[in-house]
């Protein structure tokens, strides 16, 4: 994980613009207000669907796939640099209420006094469904075709072609 810290004058400007862009597409999730969460993107495919209540940080790192779908209120903390960032591949299914998390804090108590933030990037293959409320935690890559189940707290890698499901997610079964 790398540092950054979110309170420098320049992140903060990004997240208030990310944040605002976000609160409009909350307000009214028209086609030009998707067009502008689309556009804060490094890359969003064709075809991709998302629905009302996204919140990112600043978006300026996240991917995404062609023909993803991502359901209601999906949280994305991401980060302003490359190890913040957010890959989603291809035709993935994203539940409601999920949480993206590439952003942490330090767990010593007198590091977390300055304030600054941990971030590792999350990768999710392509063909992946992610089931309501699931949270996917800062470092995790989840491999093509894996399915894990409402709810979870993922913590590890995810292999592919496997459904895991708990808190903390492990393999409940090879497809």
């Amino acid at each position: 994980m790398n540092k950054f810290n979110s309170l420098d004058k320049s992140y903060l400007e990004q997240r208030k613009t990310a944040h605002e862009t976000c609160r409009m597409f909350a307000k009214s999730p028209s086609k030009g207000n998707l067009k502008r969460i689309k556009s804060m993107f490094a890359e969003c495919g064709e075809g991709v669907i998302i629905e009302a209540g996204l919140h990112f940080d600043y978006g300026s790192q996240m991917q995404i796939g062609d023909r993803t779908f991502i359901n209601i209120n999906c949280t994305v903390l991401d980060a302003p640099i490359n190890e913040g960032a957010i890959t989603i591949g291809s035709d993935c299914l994203i539940g409601p209420n999920v949480q993206l998390l590439a952003v942490s804090h330090a767990v010593n108590p007198i590091e977390r006094l300055n304030k600054e933030n941990f971030a590792a990037p999350i990768t999710i293959g392509n063909n992946v469904w992610i089931g309501a409320s699931v949270i996917v935690l800062a470092g995790i890559t989840i491999a093509d075709n894996a399915v894990i189940g409402a709810g979870s707290v993922v913590t590890k890698d995810i292999a592919a072609n496997t459904v895991v499901a708990g808190n903390p997610a492990i393999r409940i079964k090879d497809i």
